[in-house]
């Protein structure tokens, strides 16, 4: 009895180790890649993908689907607006366990033209980069909205509001991390450096 406990105890540390090394292979099965569409469909085909994963119970192999956006500020009329745009018009990623079964769902989705990344005609892709998929998802974050510039160093804008209203001048200086520029504006025949919003000022 006391053999057969010694033995029970010298399997169970093996059993448990190949658990883990299961649990970890099937953990690093999880990859991002990236799928081409018509630009113009990137939200139809996420629409589409995301219904047939739950139609066909793929929930266990394609877990995320993703159009990646950002916001991009710009500033018309006065105004400062915010816009999501697409990051990369045409694309589409998703993180999915890569196998027979979950490569037939996506490739043979509605809207889908192909993977990205595949070796040939008939073969599997190679997953994005970890580096890769941090930058997109970090992009798609609560980040600060990247800023439209319309004007740059030399251009000569008017004013549109405040206490300068209707002079015009040339940009010396743009700071967007505090959506400000510094232009050299024409008071009583001298150049004079004025900071202004870029709500503001408009291109000439």
């Amino acid at each position: 009895m006391d053999q057969s406990t010694v033995d029970t105890e010298a399997v169970e540390p093996a059993e448990t180790a190949d658990g883990a090394a299961v649990a970890a292979k099937a953990k690093t099965n999880k990859n991002w890649y990236v799928i081409h569409t018509y630009s113009g469909y990137e939200n139809k085909v996420k629409a589409n993908l995301e219904r047939r994963i739950h139609s066909m119970n793929m929930q266990d192999k394609i877990f995320r689907v993703l159009v990646p956006m950002e916001d991009e500020v710009e500033f018309k009329d006065g105004k400062r607006k915010i816009t999501p745009k697409k990051v990369f018009p045409g694309y589409v990623l998703v993180e999915m366990d890569m196998d027979d079964a979950s490569w037939y769902v996506v490739r043979n989705t509605s809207g889908v033209t192909g993977f990205v990344g595949s070796p040939g005609s008939g073969e599997k892709p190679v997953p994005l980069q970890e580096k890769e998929v941090k930058t997109i998802l970090k992009q798609m974050g609560i980040e600060t909205p990247k800023l439209k510039i319309d004007f740059a160093k030399g251009d000569r804008v008017k004013v549109t509001s405040g206490p300068f209203f209707d002079f015009t001048g040339i940009v010396d200086d743009i700071q967007p991390e505090k959506e400000k520029v510094r232009a050299l504006i024409s008071i009583f025949g001298r150049e004079t450096p004025v900071e202004l919003e870029f709500y503001q000022i408009e291109k000439v």
